[in-house]
């Protein structure tokens, strides 16, 4: 059995640039010890705002343990609380997504208000005070439409993250989009290797045929994404910029999230087998079709697409040590009519594609670490820059939490 001490020992002595120790893929305890020191200290991508668009919409999440409902108030707040009742514990929301009035637990009935207090226990007698048990909260926060929850009792700090939400994805409208499509599936992997696979474009010649009609697989874009020295890209952001629309590449100092908005392949407008625009109403007070697309990431569970005439977020959610799920949703203008200004199958059919074939490489890649003869292997400077980013990010903040080097920062 794993301890922390042998976790921290592996990542002292991995080699630089390197992939990790067959472990950190396939192990119980490296899984239980991501889930302390990550899933349940960082901030977390949960949904777009507008899936839960009216009073009692709820989603509920899963991560290692934790079961969370996200939920929007009557007076339009999102929130979220633990999926436990103050009661006896039991689930209180059992679907994942749903619309009630009220939060009722369906063993005895307790019922909670939409913001999280108790407003009915039947027989708890006359010394019983409900204020005292509503719903453990879970910190939670709206970044332009983007909802973030974050576990820990004390969470990282955020502002800074929504106002560069607010400054690159605001352009883009998403509260004002409403949802066209939303995808999940279920890969047969590491948490990491999900990731690890996102970060580079190294195997997408070989992997997406539909993808690469309009991704352009330039490893400036694919990998770190700064582009400083490529003129192209370069040239692409100057002429965004003076549509009103923020590009240039920015990178927190933690490494944990970047935006950066980069061009499409040569004239390509948008993720589609032609290249023309998916949708023909185009994202409220959007300047221009051939705008690229801005790039947003942010550790450990999201990266997202935010184009001239659509958006795409991506949710990655640790199920096990090698089971992951990602969930896909589409978003576009929240009048456009579907049949009238985009057929479903022509605005998804890029990234179902994709997806799935990220799926097989994924699961191919778990197959082949799952061998007791797989040793950790470099990283191309070159073409994975994004993964060796990636992977540094989650080892030096392993380390720091398990050395206890770097305190949270407050709320």
């Amino acid at each position: 059995m794993l301890r922390d001490s042998d976790i921290l020992s592996q990542i002292m002595s991995r080699a630089p640039k390197t992939s990790l120790a067959r472990d950190f893929y396939t192990s119980a305890e490296v899984f239980d010890a991501d889930i302390r020191l990550i899933w349940a200290q960082d901030w977390i991508y949960a949904l777009p705002s507008v899936e839960i668009p009216k009073a009692g919409n709820y989603v509920t999440l899963e991560i290692g343990d934790y079961s969370v409902i996200v939920v929007r108030g009557n007076d339009n707040v999102i929130r979220a609380f633990h999926n436990s009742c103050r009661h006896r514990g039991s689930r209180i929301c059992q679907t994942s997504k749903g619309s009630n009035p009220k939060l009722v637990c369906p063993y005895h009935q307790w019922t909670y208000e939409l913001d999280g207090r108790l407003l009915w226990a039947r027989d708890m007698g006359a010394d019983f005070d409900p204020s005292k048990h509503g719903l453990k909260t879970v910190h939670c926060r709206n970044a332009s439409g983007m909802v973030f929850l974050c576990l820990a009792d004390v969470a990282p700090a955020f502002d800074k993250i929504a106002d560069m939400a607010a400054r690159y994805m605001g352009p883009h409208h998403l509260e004002d989009t409403k949802v066209a499509y939303q995808s999940s599936i279920i890969e047969q992997g590491n948490w990491k290797l999900v990731l690890e696979n996102n970060r580079e474009c190294y195997h997408c010649s070989g992997s997406h045929p539909s993808l690469c009609r309009t991704f352009d697989d330039n490893p400036n874009i694919a990998g770190n994404g700064d582009g400083i020295e490529d003129p192209a890209i370069t040239a692409h952001r100057d002429r965004c910029e003076a549509a009103g629309l923020p590009s240039e590449f920015h990178i927190d100092p933690s490494e944990q999230w970047r935006f950066v908005r980069v061009p499409l392949l040569g004239t390509a407008e948008s993720y589609t087998m032609d290249g023309k625009v998916a949708v023909q109403k185009l994202l409220p007070n959007m300047p221009i079709k051939n705008a690229g697309t801005l790039l947003f990431f942010h550790y450990p569970n999201t990266w997202n697409h935010f184009l001239s005439d659509h958006i795409l977020t991506f949710r990655v959610l640790p199920l096990n040590a090698t089971q992951t799920q990602v969930t896909t949703t589409w978003l576009v203008h929240k009048d456009a009519v579907e049949g009238v200004d985009y057929d479903l199958d022509r605005l998804t059919e890029v990234w179902m594609h994709t997806n799935d074939e990220d799926r097989i490489v994924v699961e191919q890649n778990q197959l082949g670490i799952n061998s007791p003869a797989y040793t950790p292997g470099p990283y191309s400077e070159l073409q994975e820059s994004g993964v060796i980013q990636f992977v540094d990010w989650y080892t030096r903040t392993v380390q720091d939490r398990l050395t206890g080097r770097k305190m949270m920062a407050a709320e």
